[in-house]
């Protein structure tokens, strides 16, 4: 047992650390900050970083930078964060895909999404749903999963890239619904909804904020959302399960996250920061005009959201067979 010498080195020992993390948090940010993000420009993870970067630099005074890094699903944006300095001047506004379903579906990751992050918040979520070029016969769920029980394998589906929310969606639908469609990956969202406007392909899921425009023109058909309900954002769009696919549900979502081992004093005066501007209402209504909801947690809520998704993708991939290597 330490003697009382012996103790009171280790709460001084313990104060000095309390006290320099404080100090390195009230130092931070003393140059501008990355946000890397894992998806080309338009996308959910773009909008909801670039609706956050201007608050962030006039509350702390320094300049936070947009990335686009895509690639590989959020491989490639997640990969060069998780191995960067911890110092708090990398950050990455990761989504459902980059950090829930790719610890699932892929058999090789030079990153752990769990141990190699440290969660900030969790800034918004969405459905994803289910559009189709609006001159395709497909007007309907039911109408996809005729579609694709007459020709099975030859009825091509587009995503936002491996592992994506979206294309799991539509792994998860096609296990749902005994169906076999053919996936065209893209590098993100924004290039694939182009195909689907272009009638190159005729369906994919994705994120909401992305497709939005495009529905209100008529650009694109929404023929479901992902989530047990109807999304306000769509009143007269049904969900999957209520369209003839019960059960069915995934939600897209959208978090700042920091490399593993920053300092726990500048995630928490980020954290707060990142939350609070969240509930501004010119945030809320940028983020609401996408299509998704502002959310706004603390980094322990955000941990738990990333765990239990993967715990859900896991199952999920394990029951559909999907890997990616």
């Amino acid at each position: 047992m330490p003697s009382l010498k012996g103790l009171a080195r280790i709460a001084l020992a313990a104060l000095v650390v309390a006290l320099s993390s404080a100090a390195l948090a009230q130092a931070w940010p003393a140059r501008p900050v990355r946000i890397i993000v894992p998806s080309p420009p338009g996308d959910g993870s773009d909008a909801t970083a670039r609706a956050i970067a201007d608050k962030l630099q006039a509350a702390l005074g320094q300049p936070f930078v947009v990335e686009n890094k895509p690639g590989a699903g959020g491989v490639v944006g997640a990969e060069q964060v998780a191995h960067a300095a911890a110092d708090g001047y990398t950050l990455i506004m990761g989504n459902a895909g980059s950090h829930g379903i790719n610890a699932a579906v892929y058999t090789q990751l030079n990153y752990d999404v769990v141990r190699d992050f440290a969660p900030v918040s969790l800034i918004a979520q969405s459905p994803n749903v289910l559009v189709a070029n609006p001159d395709t016969k497909i007007r309907s769920v039911k109408d996809l999963i005729d579609a694709a029980r007459a020709s099975p394998g030859k009825l091509d589906f587009a995503s936002g890239g491996q592992g994506s929310s979206a294309h799991m969606s539509m792994e998860l639908f096609k296990f749902m619904t005994h169906t076999d469609l053919n996936h065209i990956p893209y590098k993100g969202a924004t290039p694939a909804l182009t195909d689907i406007i272009a009638g190159t392909v005729p369906v994919m899921f994705v994120n909401l904020p992305p497709a939005m425009g495009h529905i209100k023109s008529g650009k694109v058909r929404a023929l479901a959302v992902t989530t047990a309900q109807r999304w306000s954002a769509l009143p007269d769009v049904p969900t999957v399960a209520e369209a003839g696919v019960p059960g069915f549900e995934t939600v897209a979502w959208f978090g700042l996250l920091a490399p593993a081992g920053t300092p726990p004093a500048v995630i928490e005066r980020l954290a707060g920061e990142v939350r609070r501007i969240t509930m501004l209402p010119d945030v809320r209504a940028r983020i609401e005009a996408t299509g998704a909801e502002p959310v706004g947690s603390t980094p322990q809520e955000f941990a738990r959201r990333i765990a239990d998704d993967v715990d859900k993708w896991k199952r999920v991939a394990a029951a559909a067979r999907i890997r990616i290597d």
